[in-house]
């Protein structure tokens, strides 16, 4: 196993409250996982974790129990804990629920976005045309809850219990589908122009287009990362 994590500076983590070291030690273990330093099916040692990170087992266990909670691993008896294995029917699954809700995000936003919120919605497309414009680029990769898209739309709809399921309980595992199912040719740029047209709807105030446009984008998202599983198990 590849355990090689960029290390955090947890001595200034530890004078935090006990929480907060819990919410530090999940970001990085999590951030870890969904980066593929930690592969998929790789066990995670408690001990080699604590030393590491340089704090006691319990906070280790609290943000591992956080991990399992969020589907990012799994714990089996005489195995221990090991990074999930992504499969296809748990994409399939994960998308059909993303598809509801996020299209009832895209719904509740174009009802509730002000003339700012879609400046804004504007702005972070332009700085993902940008980052697509380069010679390098070859994904569409929106690293940080700060530049995602999806994220920000949610945050728009106003409905905090609908935030809450898309970019608490099931943010990082969507972020670890599209970390490792995530060079579809051609699928970037369709997805960035999507995009674009949900932002219309938004800024238009229709929100039964938002959440078409939206539910559409969706399903060519899953049959992106089916059609990956698939060829990755060839």
């Amino acid at each position: 196993m590849n355990t090689r994590v960029a290390q955090p500076d947890m001595e200034s983590v530890e004078a935090h409250s006990s929480a907060s070291l819990v919410d530090a030690l999940f970001e990085r273990i999590s951030e870890a996982i969904v980066s593929g330093e930690f592969a998929p099916g790789a066990k995670l040692s408690e001990p080699r974790l604590a030393a590491r990170f340089g704090v006691s087992r319990g906070p280790l266990r609290e943000a591992i129990r956080r991990l399992e909670e969020r589907k990012l691993v799994t714990r089996t008896p005489r195995q221990g804990v090991k990074v999930v294995m992504p499969s296809r029917q748990a994409a399939i699954e994960l998308f059909q629920m993303r598809e509801v809700l996020e299209g009832l995000a895209a719904r509740e936003a174009a009802h509730n976005a002000t003339p700012a919120d879609v400046a804004e919605l504007r702005a972070m497309l332009a700085r993902h045309a940008e980052a697509l414009s380069r010679p390098d680029a070859m994904v569409y990769w929106q690293a940080t809850a700060n530049s995602d898209f999806h994220f920000f739309v949610a945050r728009l709809s106003r409905n905090q219990r609908l935030f809450d399921l898309l970019c608490g309980e099931y943010y990082t595992i969507l972020r670890l589908y599209r970390m490792q199912h995530r060079i579809v040719p051609g699928r970037a740029q369709r997805a960035l122009m999507e995009h674009g047209r949900i932002v219309d709807a938004i800024a238009d105030g229709d929100g039964e287009l938002a959440e078409l446009l939206m539910r559409r984008h969706i399903t060519a998202a899953r049959g992106g990362i089916e059609k990956s599983i698939r060829d990755s198990a060839a």
